[in-house]
């Protein structure tokens, strides 16, 4: 089976987000099960060609559409885990950032990701793609662009956040050279404006989410960011399939990012570990008995960011230490600042450092994702995988991942949950978490059930081979 998998940001080339990790190692796990699949993305400018070994492989094309010509050049390399095709065009990739600087997007992401999805469908006619498995609004043109073009060839559209949606102006459709029969309702079409979310879902054979309460969650009002209705119409061929882990890149047992390694069977170093972070990040060691929690992830309305600071005096008042890490919107960011700077227990570093998290995710007691939606989310399963604990607000894939530490029939992962959105419930979880580091031998028992638990990309892996195999 030939199958081309295609996304805008790929581990560890370009990433803002869960689909980098996602694209990384998905396609990985696919490849140890021995099927032929490539990966594509853009050549962005910040991204480290001798670092990757990225090469020219001698092939070009030329795209024309809305009235231009626009030359793409395709380059091939990366690391032993993470081969990849990238693809080269000076309006596509010559950008300082993915989408735009932090809270904003470029003017013309239209025409950008219009470029790399019109190069996606000439790759796939050039070599004899069988299937296309294509991620998030960037690509969502391409079943279309395909079915235009008259290349014969299966899609699977993956939505792993219904919020962005790639979304323009009307104008789009003649500079991005999609022809106008598409601009209705049951295409593209979307209060005036051009959806392309919208038209991945229609022209799609398949349409999946990142977990099975996700899929469920976003055919209602609340969740379906305008789209409900559209995707209860086409609800025969939306499907929920967990995301996972790379449980290699995600070891404490190897883990080269952090002081000392541990596992299940020796759990003790995770206290060297936190040890280690607390001198790093300068909190006050007399403090080393209280719980360390953690936030990592965007400073967006989406992950409840907002629980955490309005509950921050409160936060200041427990015997606790808070660590976050993150970037996002410039009035959360100013909000985290102040923050940071009045309570002597709450720690904030702004940007993505992938070494630090590693290094939060094993010093940590707890983690917090109060998401207001969350699609699937990765950092619980690698909390759960460091024998750190997760906090969450009880919502698509944090609902399938994570269950009450003392339900009557556990299952896996455990943690604390809280169903309303608002900073009552939340504390009343944070409080739930505190009970329970003052049990020590619960606690443990807690940690060692999560670090059992599989969540590796394998088995999200074998749903999609499945699936493929269902196409083809």
């Amino acid at each position: 089976m030939k199958i081309l998998f295609a996304a805008a940001e790929i581990f560890p080339f370009a990433k803002s987000g869960g689909l980098a990790d996602i694209a990384y190692a998905l396609p990985k796990a696919l490849r140890e099960e021995e099927e032929d699949i490539i990966v594509v993305t853009p050549l962005y400018r910040f991204i480290d060609k001798e670092l990757y070994g990225i090469r020219p492989t001698g092939e070009h094309f030329v795209l024309g559409f809305g009235g231009q010509k626009y030359d793409v050049e395709i380059f091939t390399g990366g690391t032993e885990a993470s081969k990849a095709v990238f693809v080269y065009n000076p309006v596509l990739c010559d950008r300082d950032h993915l989408y735009g600087p932090p809270g904003e997007g470029y003017e013309d992401n239209d025409l950008r990701f219009a470029i790399f999805s019109y190069a996606i469908v000439e790759l796939a006619r050039r070599h004899s793609f069988k299937l296309l498995h294509i991620n998030d609004w960037h690509t969502a043109l391409v079943p279309m662009l395909a079915h235009d073009a008259g290349v014969r060839v299966k899609t699977v559209f993956t939505i792993h956040n219904l919020a962005y949606q790639g979304i323009f102006e009307s104008r789009c459709i003649k500079r991005c050279g999609i022809a106008k029969r598409h601009f209705n309702m049951e295409e593209l079409e979307f209060f005036g404006r051009v959806n392309w979310m919208k038209g991945g879902i229609a022209h799609a054979d398949i349409v999946t989410t990142v977990s099975p309460s996700y899929a469920v969650e976003i055919q209602k009002p609340e969740f379906g960011c305008g789209l409900d209705g559209f995707l209860r119409k086409h609800n025969d061929r939306l499907k929920g399939i967990l995301n996972g882990i790379d449980t290699t890149l995600f070891d404490p047992a190897t883990d080269s990012s952090i002081p000392v390694n541990y596992d299940l069977e020796n759990i003790e170093p995770k206290q060297r570990c936190k040890r280690d972070f607390l001198k790093e990040a300068g909190f006050d060691m007399d403090k080393y008995e209280w719980p360390l929690f953690i936030f990592i992830g965007r400073f967006t309305e989406q992950k409840g960011i907002e629980l955490i600071t309005e509950s921050a005096s409160r936060l200041a008042e427990y015997p606790l230490m808070l660590a976050i890490l993150g970037e996002g919107e410039r009035e959360y960011r100013e909000t985290l600042e102040r923050v940071g700077e009045k309570y002597p227990n709450i720690k904030v570093w702004f940007g993505y450092d992938e070494e630090l998290s590693h290094r939060m995710y094993a010093a940590a007691d707890f983690l917090l994702m109060p998401s207001r939606f969350e699609p699937c989310g990765l950092n619980q399963m690698i909390a759960m995988r460091y024998g750190t604990i997760p906090v969450v607000h009880a919502v698509g894939g944090l609902r399938d991942t994570v269950h009450p530490v003392f339900s009557a029939a556990p299952a896996c992962g455990l943690g604390f949950t809280f169903e309303k959105m608002d900073g009552d419930s939340f504390i009343e979880a944070v409080d739930e978490a505190l009970s329970l580091y003052g049990k020590s031998s619960q606690m443990h028992r807690v940690r060692e059930f999560d670090m059992k638990c599989d969540f590796s990309i394998k088995r999200c892996a074998s749903r999609y081979l499945k699936l493929y195999r269902s196409l083809i």
